[in-house]
């Protein structure tokens, strides 16, 4: 089990594609240019998926989630439930 957690809201993503550029294998875009969370889970919400992710993808999912125009993407530890992006 992971130490973090990425929570990405669907309906907030405008395509950007930031989060693409930074880090390609975590994220693609689908037909619809909306970003896709690779190995994500879909939640109870239609337009929320979670995916676990370990210390050594922090940095990674952190760059992306912080060029992401219009903050779609959560990290959270998941120990203490902090929000760190």
């Amino acid at each position: 089990m992971g130490k973090y957690k990425i929570v990405y809201e669907r309906d907030v993503c405008i395509g950007a594609a930031s989060c693409v550029a930074v880090a390609p294998m975590v994220w693609e875009l689908d037909k619809e240019n909306k970003a896709v969370l690779k190995g994500g889970n879909k939640t109870d919400d239609p337009n929320i998926f979670e995916k676990e992710i370990d210390e050594k993808d922090l940095q990674l999912n952190l760059d992306a989630a912080r060029a992401c125009p219009v903050n779609a993407i959560h990290i959270i530890e998941k120990e203490t439930g902090k929000k760190l992006i």
